[in-house]
This record gives C-alpha cells, sequence and structure tokens, in this order.
C-alpha cells in the first residue's frame, strides 16, 4: 500500500543513488561511456527505498538511523550485485568462462572489484549523510502523513 513514507524513501534512496553515480564517475575515468548507469542506480535506490526504508518507517528517532543505515547497505548491495551480473553476461557473451559455476563465482569476483572503488572517504560520507537524511524524511513523512 502506498504511503507518504514509502514515496519519501523512494525519493531520498533514488536522489542518493543518482548523486552517488555521478561521484563513482569522477573516480573512473579511464571508462567514458557510462550509458544509463546514474539512472539505473537511481531505479535500484528507488525500489529499495520503497521496499526497505519506507516500509520500516515510523517506529522512532533512534530507529530512522538504522533504517537509513540498512536502506544504504541494502543499496549497495543490490547496485553492485546487479552491474556485477550484467558484467558477468557480457563476459559469458565473449566466451570468457568455461562452464556456469566459473561464471556465477565471477559475479561476486566482479562485485568485490567495483565494491573496492566505493572505499573512498568522500564516496563514504556521502554514502552515510545520505542513509541519515533518508532514515529521518522517511521517519518524519510516516508520523505527520498518514
Amino acid at each position: 500500500m502506498p504511503t507518504a513514507a514509502k514515496t519519501i524513501a523512494a525519493l531520498c534512496m533514488a536522489a542518493l543513488a543518482f548523486l552517488a553515480s555521478e561521484l563513482v564517475k569522477t573516480l573512473l575515468p579511464e571508462i567514458q561511456n557510462f550509458g544509463n548507469f546514474s539512472l539505473f542506480n537511481a531505479a535500484v535506490g528507488a525500489v529499495v527505498g520503497w521496499f526497505v526504508v519506507g516500509h520500516r518507517a515510523g517506529r522512532g528517532t533512534k530507529d530512522a538511523i538504522g533504517n537509513g543505515l540498512t536502506g544504504v547497505a541494502a543499496l549497495i548491495f543490490w547496485a553492485l550485485f546487479l552491474h556485477a551480473a550484467y558484467e558477468m553476461i557480457q563476459l559469458s557473451l565473449k566466451r570468457r568462462f568455461d562452464g556456469p559455476v566459473e561464471a556465477f563465482a565471477a559475479i561476486f569476483e566482479i562485485g568485490i572489484e567495483y565494491g573496492q572503488i566505493l572505499m573512498n572517504p568522500m564516496m563514504i560520507a556521502v554514502l552515510l549523510f545520505g542513509a541519515l537524511v533518508t532514515g529521518y524524511l522517511s521517519e518524519y513523512a510516516a508520523r505527520h502523513w498518514r
């Protein structure tokens, strides 16, 4: 059921994912064609915000912090997993793997490589600040707009 908290959480997580994606683009100067990278991550952020953060809103201010951090952790996990799976499919179409088990294991190897890019102090600060803002705004929406 749509609620104001789910809508606010989805919008905040989508904005955070878009902003973080634009920041990642500056960390990878060798790749010039990102395509719909930021929009795809914003869509993942909206889905995570709706189902993870928005669903748990309304439990109090202390829980809002944990709720935002959980949402950002879920956003990072799903974005890394989906991008790594896409990269694995691209590599498997070029016949880079000997079998399906090796291709499946490559998802996690590629995800770890992509995750290391996020270990930047600016990226961590943006994600933490976005988690706090998302948690508090979704909590505010849950309390004031029913």
